[in-house]
Parts: C-alpha cells; sequence; structure tokens
C-alpha cells in the first residue's frame, strides 16, 4: 500500500525544494487553512526566502513559490496549484491519485492505518476503592484509560490494562473495626484460630458502603475509636490471619461490584491488583533502596530526598517520598514503587502510562523520580497522563443535591434515561422491540457520555450536560452513531436493489472531499497514540461524519439516474467511511447499533 495522499505530496515538493538548493524539509505539506480554495498547502516559500536572506541573497517568496509550482507541474499526484498571499502555494491533488487511494484503503482493513514497532506497555487506570462504590470522580479514569488502551493496542502494542484497586490503609482498618462491633461473634476476630475461615463473605457490597462512612465519622470524633481502627490497620498489615481473611472478602465482593460497573462503561481490566497484593514486596524493596544510599532518616521517618532543592517553608520543590512514617506504617508512596518493581518483575514492561487525576501530579513526579534513582526505570518509560475534573453547571465538580459524589450507576442510567427520552422525542426506533429500543438507547446513552469526556483535551475541565450530550445535532455521540446507522441503511438498500460496490471513481469535488477525511485516518490515530490525546481522534471521527454527510448530499448512490458504476463506485465510498467510522468509533469504547 502506498502512502497518504498528503505524503505523497510531500515528497514530490521535498524533491522541488531540494533540487532548488533548499532543505528538503521546506517542501512540508499540510492541510490548507482553507479548504475552500485547495484542500493543501506549502508554505516553505517563506522559509526559502529567508534561508538565501541569510546567505546574503534577496528572494521573493512569491517568485520561490513560482519555481517549486513549476517544478511539481508535470506529476500525476497534482491537479493544479496556485500561489496565495505572501508565497503559500494551494495544491490540489489529482484524480488519478485520490482514486488509487480510495481503492488502496477500501482493500485494507486497517482502513489505511498502519502499525508501529510494538512495545509491552502497562496503562494504570480505573483507580477505584476496596469497599467504596463507584462515583463521578471514576468516569474520567476509565473512558480515557479504556480509548488508550485500546488505541495502543490498534497501534499494535501489547498493551495490559490495570486497575490498580485502593485495597491497603486505615480504610481497611476502619471496616474490620465497625464489622467487630457489629457481628463481634465472627471467627474473623479470634485471635487463637489461624485458618479454616469461611469461604462466603460475612458483608456484601452494601453493608461495606454503609459500614466505612460510619467508621469514619465515628474516628473523626473519638480518638479512642481512631485508636482502634490504626490497630486493625497494622494488625492486618502484620499479618493477622483473620484480619486478612476479611480483606480477601472485601476485595473479592468489590471486585464483583466493579466489573459490573466498569462494566456497564465497557470498561474492562487484564489485572484485578490493589495495593495488598505488592505489600509481600516492601521489606525486600526497602532494603534494597536503603543499600543503594537513597534513603535516609527523618525525625524517625524513612524517606527519598528527590529535590535537592526542596524548601519546606517556602513550599518550593517536590516534597521527598515517605517509605515509612514514624509509627513504622507504609504510605501511598511505598505501595506504588512496590508496584513498580511488581510491573518490573511480572511484565518488564517498556512505558507506563498512569490515568490519573491532574491532581496526584505530584505524587507522581515523586514516584518516579524515586524509581529512576533505585535504577529500574528511566524518566521516559513513565508517564502520569492527568486530566481535569467533571463539572455542574456551577461549575463545580458533579455533585448530588445533597452535596455528595454522584455514583456513577446513578449517572449511567441518567444516561440512559435522558437517551430514551431523545429516542421518543424525535421518534427514532419506536416501532421496533422493547429489547432492541432498550439496546439502542444504551448504546446512544453511552455514545452520548464518552464522546463527551474524551472529545476534549484531557486535563480541560468539561460541564455534565446530559441534554446537550445526547444530542443528534452537533459534536455529539449520538450524530456519530446517526451518521454510521445511515450508512448501514444505505447498504442494506443498496443489497436489497441488487447495486454491488465497485472500483472507485473520482467523479466530484465532494469525493475527493471524503477521500482526503478518510486518508487522514492514520494521521489521527498516530497523532493520539503519540500524544496521549483521544480528542485527536474524535474530531477526526466527527469530521469524516460531515464530509460523507455532504457528498451523500452531492453525490447520490442509489437514484435510478445514476450510471451503475458510478453507483458501484460510490456505494463503495460508503462502505470504506462505515468501516473507518466503527474503527474508530470501537477504539473510542462506542458501539454503533444495527438501525435507529
Amino acid at each position: 500500500m502506498s502512502v497518504s495522499v498528503l505524503n505523497q505530496l510531500t515528497s514530490a515538493f521535498e524533491k522541488a525544494f531540494a533540487d532548488l538548493g533548499f532543505p528538503p524539509e521546506f517542501g512540508s505539506v499540510r492541510e490548507s487553512d482553507r479548504p475552500d480554495l485547495a484542500p493543501f498547502q506549502c508554505n516553505g516559500a517563506m522559509a526559502a526566502a529567508g534561508f538565501l536572506k541569510k546567505q546574503g541573497e534577496k528572494a521573493n517568496p512569491r517568485d520561490i513559490a513560482a519555481k517549486i509550482a513549476e517544478a511539481v507541474s508535470g506529476s500525476d499526484l497534482i491537479a493544479g496549484t496556485e500561489i496565495a498571499g505572501p508565497g503559500f502555494i494551494n495544491i490540489i491533488p489529482g484524480e488519478s491519485i485520490v482514486a488509487k487511494r480510495a481503492n488502496e484503503l477500501r482493500a485494507d482493513d486497517r482502513s489505511g492505518a498502519v502499525l508501529t514497532a510494538p512495545k509491552t506497555i502497562v496503562i494504570d487506570y480505573g483507580g477505584a476503592n476496596v469497599a467504596k462504590p463507584m462515583h463521578v470522580g471514576h468516569l474520567r479514569s476509565a473512558v480515557i484509560g479504556e480509548a488508550l488502551k485500546r488505541l495502543m493496542r490498534f497501534r499494535g502494542h501489547k498493551v495490559i490494562g490495570d486497575v490498580h484497586l485502593g485495597d491497603w490503609g486505615l480504610q481497611m482498618g476502619h471496616l474490620i473495626s465497625e464489622l467487630e462491633d457489629e457481628q463481634p461473634g465472627l471467627v474473623y476476630f479470634d485471635a487463637k484460630i489461624t485458618d479454616g475461615y469461611p469461604s462466603d463473605s460475612p458483608v456484601t457490597m452494601d453493608d461495606m458502603a454503609r459500614m466505612y462512612p460510619a467508621a469514619s465519622a465515628k474516628a473523626k470524633s473519638d480518638e479512642a475509636r481512631m485508636k482502634r481502627s490504626q490497630t486493625a490497620t497494622a494488625e492486618l498489615q502484620s499479618g493477622r490471619p483473620g484480619y486478612r481473611a476479611l480483606l480477601d472478602h472485601f476485595i473479592s465482593v468489590s471486585i464483583a461490584y466493579l466489573k459490573k460497573g466498569y462494566g456497564d462503561l465497557g470498561v474492562t481490566f487484564d489485572l484485578w491488583k490493589g495495593e495488598a497484593s505488592v505489600d509481600p514486596l516492601i521489606p525486600d524493596m526497602i532494603e534494597a533502596m536503603k543499600a543503594k544510599g537513597i534513603t535516609e532518616d527523618s525525625d524517625g521517618a524513612l524517606i527519598i530526598r528527590v529535590d535537592e532543592n526542596y524548601d519546606s517553608e517556602k513550599r518550593k520543590g517536590l516534597p521527598p517520598v515517605m517509605l515509612k512514617s514514624s509509627a513504622g506504617a507504609v504510605l501511598y508512596h511505598t505501595t506504588d514503587l512496590a508496584t513498580l518493581i511488581d510491573r518490573k518483575n511480572e511484565i518488564d514492561p517498556d512505558l507506563i502510562l498512569y490515568v490519573v487525576d491532574q491532581r496526584q501530579a505530584a505524587h507522581f513526579k515523586q514516584v518516579f523520580k524515586a524509581a529512576e534513582m533505585a535504577g529500574w526505570y528511566d524518566p521516559e518509560q513513565l508517564e502520569h497522563l492527568g486530566f481535569g475534573t467533571v463539572n455542574g453547571k456551577d461549575g463545580k465538580p458533579f455533585k448530588t443535591r445533597d452535596g455528595d459524589a454522584l455514583r456513577l450507576s446513578d449517572l449511567t442510567k441518567m444516561m440512559r434515561d435522558a437517551a430514551k427520552e431523545r429516542l421518543v422525542k424525535q421518534d427514532i426506533g419506536q416501532d421496533y422491540p422493547r429489547d432492541e429500543q432498550e439496546d439502542i438507547a444504551d448504546k446512544v446513552g453511552m455514545a452520548a457520555l464518552k464522546f463527551a469526556d474524551l472529545q476534549n483535551q484531557r486535563l480541560t475541565d468539561y460541564t455534565f450536560d446530559a441534554e446537550r450530550f445526547t444530542a443528534f445535532e452537533g459534536k455529539t455521540g449520538p450524530y456519530l452513531l446517526y451518521a454510521a446507522v445511515r450508512i448501514k441503511s444505505i447498504l442494506r438498500r443498496a443489497a436489497e436493489k441488487g447495486v454491488q460496490p465497485g472500483t472507485i471513481m473520482v467523479t466530484d469535488k465532494a469525493e475527493t472531499q471524503l477521500l482526503l477525511a478518510l486518508d487522514a485516518f492514520d494521521r489521527a490515530v498516530s497523532l493520539a497514540a503519540d500524544k496521549r490525546a483521544p480528542h485527536i481522534l474524535c474530531e477526526h471521527v466527527f469530521r469524516l461524519a460531515q464530509s460523507f454527510s455532504r457528498f451523500y448530499t452531492d453525490c447520490p448512490i442509489l437514484k435510478d439516474d445514476v450510471p451503475e458504476d458510478i453507483k458501484a463506485s460510490r456505494l463503495s465510498f460508503a462502505q470504506l467511511t462505515l468501516t473507518q467510522l466503527e474503527l474508530g468509533l470501537d477504539i473510542l469504547g462506542i458501539s454503533v447499533p444495527e438501525r435507529m
């Protein structure tokens, strides 16, 4: 397969500039700022004039542009050029190269997206806590992380998604002590019993969701109650068998709940490890760090000074990593570092991406620097991909009317209900069987929610608006679903009429524009992966849907007066567009219904 039209044009212009004695990179071709004038442009003539000026020669950029345009004029790649402004070269590609490229894309099941040199990548996303209900704060990590996982796999990488559960620390002590208050006769609290514990959990997810905040509230106002939770935590971390058995129950019940919650979002993980799983690695890890000479004692705490310029009074620089508190407890730094050891031992990844709230940026800088000082990873192997918040219309993080964090299950139900209302309002699919209506509403609601999130630059906040997200007009998930379903309908009607896809020919400007939109897929995929930015792919699929809409208006497919070879060609354009739309949407974690 040849490269994209843009890359072929770049090669031709690079040669033209080089033949005139200029650096070839001046011939870089880009998509036009004025697509109404031409699809592409080359701005290298201005750089070439500056190049000559540095050598003491005078040159007019328009004159250089004219020479370049003349040099490429005999190429089949180019139908025409026009010099504009101070020396921009507007470029119209030749119809033959456009048609050739269209047929190449049609024959490629990846729609032109090339594979890259594979790496082994771990993506740490999700970050839900054991025993706590999922809430709106877990949305962006899940949706962005899943899209990046799919994107990197599509590029050809081996990708392992890890939920990295929060299952260690004081929250477990709160649960254990609260359960002892409620059910003191449970075998887990008898220190003399060390095995043979029941296989069934003594608590449900609802129990834990009730117990944890109750225990936490009591501990805040009762020093003795806090001490009990701290003691339970210490005994758990020291390996008390009954408490470890309870932790296993807490984790198994939570994972079953989380798999359903994430599953409702279409999010899956390869690893369901948490902080507790790496606890056995911590003693040897700390000893190795001590031996390397990177730790020091600080008022009884064990630290790693990751920034020599840190000033606590002026709050400048990066605070030290805390491996152990003065009380001997391990902290988040410790378990995150042990997790890096575990991944090194079990996976040996080339790259680890952490999709975690931007407010944790300083934490990851500390952990990454410590891992670098320990010699485990190079700096370019660890990346924190922060993101902004989902806000209410008041501009603050989205909450319930009572001021609590909105449960994720309530949020997804809200989107499905909004989708149902929208479908009824627009009379879409109302005569379909009930189960199909439910399936369509589910897909529309999730497409609305995910696309609304992913189309934003990762670090920006955005305002939650179910009504706007579920609209079938504008830059929304439902608009893209409707565009794909519309093409499916065209293909079904074509099959009923006996029209089959055939060789693509380019006979109209709208066909050229559609091909050039399709031809940008590989660029969008590679750039989105390189920049860890799903919004770039969102922009591509939206532009593609718009281009098809213009094409379908200007280029009828199934009208009786359209010649058969043109019908076959345009039907292939429709089929190619559907393939690429579904590929792009699938990477974003969005499923397309068969009809609407």
